[in-house]
């Protein structure tokens, strides 16, 4: 597409910018040099600074102004920005008279400081409309985005909505800056589900079913040195981050599902499950010693049963279980689990109707951190049987009959970093007590979110 005559001058905008700025800097130092009297500088060397600052303030003022029709940013910010940069080039032609009147009077002292402010508000406006409102605070931040909604912990990711939970953070953390509330590059807005329907000036960004052809799928896969290339200026996504986006869209782009109700390849499981993991304690759930890879039919024994079995992490022949799909388990298919017992370290077990017995051949999988067995039917009496999973950091018995005392039964787990016993038979009374036996353990009751960064799939390195 060719640009027109004024398009071409709002563009050369943000490279002219720059030039008032460090011209009037150095003209304001070098007046305050003139005034200590203590370096050998002119008046008619400042007047010639000024001058050339003034002109190109000016400039900078009209070329803003064309930029600013363009409709890529928020009216209220740009106003701001547009009138603190007239302030600018008035003040520095108010000044540029005070010097030809060599009038270097109290005026012009004040005057200079306004300068000086003005200046300095201006540029952060101008910052503000290119890099968000938090542009300075972000670099205070974690680059991983914590302070993003960047998912509230998830616990379940299956009941997690798939935008709301999982695409959202990300589109949140890369591409509000630019397609905010605040700017909308390419009259593209990506905060809010009807924004993004409707696309930006070139029309829809996302073709729901056909990701492939999504103008937003093709911009963040181009190289970084790409002019299109998406986010600009920021790192480019993960692999992970750019399968699930992919996966999303290809699924339909529905703004209202859960991530159940979408079909979910084997790689797209594993980023998925990543999710259910804050990433400090990520690379600690799969052990760093290498493992034989499992017998192929006993992982046959349990998909057969319609378990899921797939490795945890690339490069790797640790495991993960996901019972999700296997409806009609019984206590006895959980013995399945022990010829995996070497490899297995992520199981879950979550809303089966499994119960107590279970317990004895879970214990047995000693490899095991994070076990789910959300609403299942065990109790107190199966607990006990867990005391054998050492290297266990996190376990989820949320809608369970479990009370304070069978979970008592397990403070000897030194390695459980988080315990989920929202909805189970623990009271209110009990929360002291197990806070006391379980120092090193994050007991969550449910009833509050937990920061949460959306961590990659864990990448192993096996010893050769």
């Amino acid at each position: 597409m060719i640009l027109s005559v004024t398009e071409i001058l709002g563009r050369l905008h943000p490279a002219l910018v720059h030039l008032p700025i460090g011209i009037l800097l150095i003209g304001l130092l070098f007046q305050w040099f003139y005034k200590r009297g203590t370096h050998a500088v002119s008046l008619s060397v400042i007047k010639i600074i000024f001058l050339t600052g003034t002109v190109c303030a000016w400039i900078s003022c009209i070329t803003g102004y064309i930029l600013s029709t363009s409709g890529d940013y928020e009216s209220g910010l740009v106003d701001w920005h547009m009138w603190m940069g007239i302030a600018v080039a008035v003040t520095a032609t108010l000044i540029f008279r005070k010097i030809l009147m060599q009038k270097t009077d109290n005026w012009y002292n004040g005057l200079s400081v306004g300068l000086l402010i003005l200046i300095m508000v201006t540029g952060h406006l101008g910052g503000s409309l290119t890099h968000g409102s938090d542009y300075i605070s972000s670099a205070f931040k974690s680059d991983s985005g914590t302070t993003y909604k960047a998912h509230a912990r998830i616990i379940h990711v299956e009941e997690a909505r798939a935008y709301a939970d999982v695409i959202q953070p990300l589109f949140q953390k890369d591409c509000y800056s630019c397609h905010g509330s605040r700017r909308q590059k390419g009259k593209l807005r990506m905060d809010d589900s009807t924004w993004i329907t409707k696309g930006g000036k070139d029309g829809p960004v996302i073709i729901p079913f056909k990701s492939a052809e999504s103008e937003l799928m093709k911009r963040i896969v181009l190289p970084t040195d790409d002019e299109h290339h998406m986010p600009k200026g920021k790192p480019s996504l993960k692999e992970s981050q750019v399968a699930l986006i992919n996966w999303w869209i290809s699924q339909g782009a529905d703004f209202h599902k859960k991530v159940r109700e979408f079909e979910q390849p084997p790689k797209i499981r594993i980023y998925l499950l990543a999710l259910e993991s804050s990433s400090e304690h990520v690379d600690s759930l799969v052990p760093s010693s290498p493992v034989e890879e499992a017998d192929i039919k006993n992982i046959n024994a349990l998909k057969d049963k319609g378990v899921e079995v797939i490795p945890v992490a690339q490069n790797s022949h640790y495991l993960l279980a996901d019972f999700i799909n296997s409806f009609s388990i019984q206590d006895k298919d959980v013995a399945l689990l022990v010829p995996l017992k070497k490899q297995l370290v992520w199981l879950k077990l979550g809303n089966t109707k499994i119960g107590d017995s279970s317990m004895f051949f879970i214990g047995q999988c000693r490899e095991l951190t994070q076990l789910q067995l959300d609403r299942t039917r065990i109790s107190d009496k199966g607990l006990p049987s867990l005391q054998s999973l050492h290297k266990l950091q996190s376990l989820n018995l949320v809608g369970t009959a479990v009370t304070a005392q069978g979970v008592l039964s397990l403070k000897n787990l030194k390695q459980l970093k988080h315990l989920y016993l929202y909805q189970t038979g623990v009271e209110v009374k009990d929360w002291p007590m197990l806070a006391s036996n379980f120092p090193k353990t994050q007991l969550d009751s449910g009833g509050y979110t937990i920061s949460f960064i959306a961590a990659d799939t864990v990448v192993v390195k096996v010893a050769k």
